[in-house]
């Protein structure tokens, strides 16, 4: 299993998801451009020390990243019609997070072979980025036995 990071936003986030993707030694691609500098301290004071042990592949573009991992991509969206907890996860699933501002284009959404959303009250906008990536993977590997032990 995989994240995958959508032209991000915001470096804390992206930090964050790097530190996610480190503790659970999942990797974590992200498809450029970012709204940020890659080496911006935001995104190291929330990636701490965790940056130096993660997997991380940038990608110049989308092209360039389903060059690089053909696999499903499982996109994550409130326009998303299945809960990511009654979903069927594969152990090799590319889980798919957009921008903070603008979610994927909507030919990256409709390449997703799968979109799936986390239940909430009818009255919520959306989560955190940084929090859906984390409920989702969690769950994701745990569905398919992979969580650490």
């Amino acid at each position: 299993m995989r994240v995958a990071l959508f032209q991000p936003d915001i470096p804390q986030n992206a930090g964050a998801i790097l530190r996610l993707c480190a503790c659970f030694r999942v990797g974590l691609d992200v498809i450029e451009p970012c709204g940020f500098v890659w080496s911006d301290a935001k995104l190291r004071r929330a990636g701490m020390d965790y940056i130096a042990k993660a997997s991380l592949t940038r990608h110049m573009n989308w092209q360039a990243f389903r060059d690089a991992h053909p696999g499903r991509v499982v996109l994550a969206t409130t326009k998303g019609a299945v809960s990511a907890y009654g979903f069927d996860y594969r152990p090799d699933d590319i889980l798919l997070f957009g921008s903070e501002g603008a979610g994927v284009p909507d030919a990256v959404h409709d390449s997703a072979e799968a979109r799936i959303r986390i239940p909430m009250v009818p009255d919520a906008r959306s989560l955190n980025v940084a929090l859906s990536a984390g409920m989702i993977l969690a769950e994701g590997l745990r569905a398919t036995g992979q969580l650490p032990a």
